[in-house]
């Protein structure tokens, strides 16, 4: 049974880091290559810090980025709503379809550059989830990026076979990875009405061989997330953190070490 509980996030440093004049918090934990870890909505919740730690763990310095809702905190059901709201009329997202590159994204390619210079080696991993899925997909728009991974990632909201990329961002997307030879990591469960096959078909389509894509059966998802996802996102959604189940031999947890052993390939 996993704590309902906040957390206080005390093993991480808290910066302010700039980015084209505009700061923001990011939580800091680990030594090694660096990996920018974005939070799922509702934030950077306990299970989002779990998997940080993961990261770190295995030998990475992981970035996470403050960018919605209250950092640390368990996600309930009616504050999660509130963060989503807020979130989906912001400047900085592009929720629709129709709306292109999420602004954001320009700050997390600084982010990445900040990363890289401060941890060196080859180049810095990236992994988006769910709201900010795509965005590592875009971060590497960003040279330093060299191990995308998007999971699970829903926006646009209103088009299941969008990817929230404006064309010219998507035709140089297309255009470095084929260049660079990257290959772009991706999971999600097979029944999730946020995160769909026509999703993961647009990407193959963009992106070919290049785009990796790993759906596993609904069946694999725990079932007992917290209420956020339970009662709002109510479908298999989250494969490395909310509905992560940490059992040894499981699909949810093979995915977990199938990222840390792509990051520790590529970086």
């Amino acid at each position: 049974m996993r704590e309902h509980s906040d957390d206080a996030i005390a093993d991480f440093s808290h910066r302010t880091l700039e980015v084209d004049g505009v700061p923001k918090t990011v939580h800091v934990a680990g030594s090694g290559p660096g990996v920018v870890l974005m939070p799922e909505m509702p934030g950077i919740s306990p299970d989002v810090l779990r998997f940080a730690r993961w990261v770190r763990d295995a030998g990475f310095t992981v970035y996470v980025p403050s960018l919605f809702g209250a950092d640390g905190a368990y996600p309930t059901a009616k504050a999660g709503e509130e963060v989503v709201r807020r979130a989906c009329v912001s400047a900085e997202f592009r929720a629709f379809a129709g709306g292109g590159t999420s602004p954001v994204t320009r700050w997390l390619r600084g982010l990445a550059r900040i990363a890289h210079a401060e941890c060196g080696g080859p180049g810095v991993g990236a992994i988006g989830l769910c709201f900010t899925g795509n965005f590592a997909l875009t971060m590497a728009l960003e040279p330093a990026v060299i191990a995308p991974v998007v999971n699970h990632p829903s926006l646009p909201l209103d088009d299941p076979g969008g990817l929230e990329l404006g064309d010219e961002d998507a035709a140089a997307l297309r255009d470095r990875i084929s260049r660079d030879g990257l290959k772009v990591l991706a999971y999600r469960f097979e029944g999730d009405r946020w995160c769909t096959g026509q999703r993961f078909a647009a990407y193959q389509a963009l992106l070919g061989d290049a785009f990796d894509g790993r759906v596993l059966p609904d069946t694999a998802a725990n079932t007992d997330p917290p209420p956020f996802f339970r009662d709002v996102v109510g479908t298999p959604h989250s494969v490395v953190t909310a509905h992560l189940v940490d059992a040894e031999g499981h699909p949810t947890l093979w995915a977990r070490d199938e990222i840390l052993a792509f990051l520790t390939e590529r970086l």
